[in-house]
């Protein structure tokens, strides 16, 4: 790693209207480096990474890139200085390819100039492989999962060489071990002296790969440390401007009957659909007031068993035995489940779980809305009062339940997701990676949240990739391989060595 940076920011502001964005911010990424960039949602990373990147063009202050100063008119503009950026949000086209997505408005030509289909594709499957990942390049995007997504927007970005590679949440929908294998990728950019500027919330990510941290609040920096030396706290305390002394809560109640038994469901789709894994043979149970935890590698299956619950998989012939109550349970659609207490809080939040351009009002009460209609009307008044309570009990920030919910912070988007699925006033919970892409102070508020709900007797079905937080959140944690129970860990016996062992197929013993 050299002293010369490849990037330096100087003076970077940004206001929108009256709200400054960003305010005087000095950045530079070294040649070999990982820089990381944290704060809550709201700080300014995403503006100052949208300069660096050229989608905000208009800006007070200056670049420079490899000593030279730059003004970039667009995208296209960075990526010819050598910067590339992973977004957040992917921004890919469903219909296309993986090997379209990734050489999009760049593909290989062949002599005669027509796109070279071939070089393409297989270029394509080479960065995958990078990653880890088998997948055939010829599949649509649309039929991909979150987390296979995530690593064709990851495998772009490789393809474009760069020497400065943005990574904003690159990890937010992967698994453990992908996780493992986009270290080792970074290393190897690491090597060959690639920066990079990495954005995540979750802190022992931070502690593994990052050699330099800057942390910005309120549009500026609250400062920047080495995080190797500095402790969590520290690091804590600079972004959210105060101790948080513990994001899980304890002195949780003793969980009661089994509400949710599940024994031995298997489902056989009608027509299969390319990375799809279906229940093949799942056992497990959630007792009234328990949290418990769903692990697995990617392609474990643990979506489609939360779909699957909710009525919202696909059709097929089912195998097994659930019942909820003692009670046969078969939902043949999500309103099904609804009517036995069933909610779900899906992965994606911003293609399945909202309706972005719809005010935080319409999104609240779209489940329940029939609770407050009388004779086919309305009443507005029942809404407001009905919507205002929900924002105040999840404290959701917001600056008026009239806003679209795309202006919220990815944070306040995922507590209007939890709003609309407790208005239905559900007995059983099923959360797919509840704290994807939220700040830490946003998630220590949702784990408060689930304790609060567990407590109070709701059963909760958990899906997350994030192993600390299964084993600081779950009374249980279930181990699913290949779409079938592995493991069934109490939470006395459960370790990370116990529940990747199990996810990657080693034998392991069931606990019940």
């Amino acid at each position: 790693m050299t002293d010369s940076p490849l990037v330096r920011m100087t003076g970077i502001g940004k206001r929108f209207g009256g709200v400054h964005a960003c305010r005087d911010i000095d950045l530079t990424v070294r040649a070999g480096e990982v820089h990381a960039l944290l704060g809550e949602n709201g700080a300014g990373k995403s503006t100052l990474i949208n300069i660096l990147s050229g989608v905000i063009t208009e800006y007070d202050g200056a670049i420079e890139v490899s000593g030279r100063p730059v003004s970039f008119g667009g995208p296209a503009g960075a990526q010819r200085a050598g910067i590339a950026t992973i977004h957040q949000e992917l921004d890919l086209v469903a219909g296309l390819s993986i090997a379209e997505n990734m050489f999009l408005g760049r593909e290989p030509r062949t002599r005669v100039g027509t796109v070279d289909i071939r070089r393409m594709r297989r270029q394509a499957t080479d960065h995958l492989r990078t990653l880890g990942a088998d997948l055939d390049p010829r599949r649509l995007v649309g039929s991909l999962r979150v987390g296979e997504q995530q690593l064709v927007e990851i495998g772009r970005a490789l393809s474009l060489d760069a020497r400065v590679l943005i990574m904003d949440e690159p990890t937010a929908a992967l698994a453990d071990a992908e996780v493992e294998r986009l270290f080792a990728t970074i290393a190897e950019l690491r090597r060959a002296g690639v920066g990079i500027v990495y954005i995540s919330h979750r802190m022992a990510e931070i502690e593994v790969v990052a050699d330099r941290v800057t942390v910005l609040r309120n549009g500026g920096v609250a400062g920047s440390v080495d995080p190797k030396t500095a402790s969590r706290d520290d690091i804590i305390q600079l972004m959210v401007g105060r101790s948080v002394d513990a994001l899980f809560g304890e002195g949780r109640n003793e969980p009661g009957d089994v509400l949710l038994d599940v024994r031995g469901l298997a489902v056989t789709p009608r027509r299969p659909t390319p990375g799809r894994t279906e229940p093949a043979g799942v056992d497990l149970s959630v007792r009234a007031g328990e949290i418990v935890g769903l692990a697995g590698l990617m392609g474990a299956g643990r979506t489609e068993l939360l779909e699957t619950l909710f009525g919202a998989g696909g059709s097929g012939r089912r195998a097994g035995q659930v019942t909820i109550d003692g009670r046969p349970y078969r939902p043949h659609g999500p309103r099904t489940a609804l009517a036995r207490g069933v909610a779900f809080v899906p992965e994606d939040r911003r293609g399945a779980g909202l309706m972005l351009e719809h005010s935080v009002t319409d999104n609240v009460v779209l489940s329940a809305l029939s609770s407050m209609t009388t004779l086919g009307l309305v009443r507005r008044q029942a809404v407001r009062r009905t919507v205002a309570g929900e924002l105040r009990a999840l404290a959701v920030k917001a600056a008026s339940p009239a806003v679209a919910t795309a202006t919220l912070s990815g944070g306040n988007q995922q507590k209007v997701v939890f709003a609309k699925q407790l208005l239905t006033r559900p007995r059983l919970l099923l959360l797919d990676e509840p704290t994807r892409g939220v700040d830490i102070g946003a998630k220590a508020e949702i784990y408060r949240l689930l304790h609060q709900l567990a407590d109070n007797g709701i059963a909760i079905l958990l899906a997350s990739s994030e192993l600390p937080e299964l084993l600081s959140l779950c009374d249980r944690v279930v181990v699913l391989h290949r779409g079938r129970t592995v493991a069934a860990l109490p939470r006395a016996s459960a370790t990370q060595q116990a529940i990747l062992a199990a996810a990657n197929g080693d034998d392991a013993k069931e606990a019940r």
